[in-house]
């Protein structure tokens, strides 16, 4: 008879005992294991982390050879892609190669192809082969298995799209869902990395979500992607800084917003030392929802202390309700954002 596991992979902890998956230091990828609560997935490709990747390739040095053999590593190491540094892992396309008797009633079947919508970093991961590495769009082919939990979500990969486009709008799923639900008709929301794929996804909603009275704000550190940026009409206007300036943002946000603080900020950077951009240009009582991987929560809540800013600080949780079918009927949508992902993520 088939083990059953614990719902949320603990049983899959080897160090330490006693914390779930995430936390874990090494989890067990061992797939001749079959629990009966547990789906098994052929990879087809990882999407790491934006994040995570960037801090890979920086100490790789971009050498794509070394880039594999760190990503490598880290699996062999702790059984699944989590990054020692960021702590953050990314999402995987697979086609389900088993499903557990007590899972059986779900709306899946051997041979579907899904995408995992929780964190490799705490998905129980073996890679037998990279097959090649897509630096431009963190992507990376392989031959290898992940497990996805009884309690973990995936979402049916769309017949109406490709499976590379698909896993790019999932990939950053929560980020627009969230600037559906936060903002109200009439506010400013302020987005740093307005440039990357949850940058101009979360601009998409978050235009559609203020309306026009509302003022949509994108930072960007180059001024070469401001005409693009505003030829998709995701925002009402792209300002030039490096979020790693805060006060340098602050002013040219609030020249943006005709001098007065914004009701939302969401950042969607890739790099560190960006919290307090998306803290100082808000008002007291405002919300700053961090979507990066790249925050220091220490930084963030000692930061808003320190300049004395009475914000709402939520914390990037990729899930929220309905996340994966909201991102990808956004792109069903715009026929501009699909245009861009087809070019910029395929």
């Amino acid at each position: 008879m088939t083990m059953k596991g614990n719902k949320y992979g603990t049983h899959r902890v080897i160090e330490p005992q006693g914390v779930l998956t995430q936390a874990a230091y090494k989890i067990d990828n061992d797939m001749s294991k079959r629990y009966s609560n547990e789906i098994i997935c052929d990879v087809i490709s990882l999407n790491i982390d934006s994040a995570s990747f960037t801090q890979i390739e920086d100490v790789c040095g971009g050498d794509e050879q070394k880039i594999g053999e760190m990503i490598l590593s880290i699996v062999a190491e702790r059984g699944k892609q989590q990054n020692p540094v960021t702590g953050s892992g990314g999402m995987f396309i697979g086609k389900v190669a088993y499903i557990g008797e007590d899972l059986k009633d779900r709306d899946l079947k051997v041979g579907d192809k899904i995408a995992s919508l929780v964190s490799l970093s705490m998905t129980p991961l073996r890679i037998d082969k990279i097959l090649a590495i897509h630096k431009e769009i963190d992507r990376v082919d392989i031959i290898g298995q992940a497990v996805l939990f009884e309690s973990g979500i995936y979402a049916k990969l769309p017949e109406d799209m490709s499976e590379a486009l698909a896993l790019a709008a999932l990939d950053v799923a929560g980020a627009p869902a969230q600037a559906r639900k936060l903002p109200k008709t009439g506010d400013s929301v302020l987005i740093l990395g307005a440039n990357g794929k949850s940058g101009v996804l979360c601009g998409y909603e978050a235009m559609k979500a203020v309306g026009p009275t509302g003022n949509v704000v994108g930072v960007v550190r180059n001024p070469k992607q401001v005409d693009g940026l505003m030829e998709l009409g995701v925002f009402n206007k792209v300002i030039v800084a490096s979020a790693t300036e805060p006060v340098a943002v602050l002013e040219a946000a609030l020249a943006a917003n005709d001098g007065k603080e914004y009701d939302i900020s969401i950042s969607c950077v890739n790099v560190e030392s960006c919290e307090m951009s998306a803290i100082l240009p808000v008002r007291d009582d405002g919300l700053v929802y961090f979507f990066s991987m790249a925050t220091s929560f220490t930084k963030a809540a000692l930061g808003a202390e320190g300049v004395g800013k009475d914000v709402t600080m939520i914390v990037g949780n990729g899930y929220t309700k309905d996340h994966a079918e909201i991102t990808l009927n956004i792109l069903r949508e715009s026929e501009k954002l699909r245009k861009l992902f087809d070019q910029k993520y395929v």
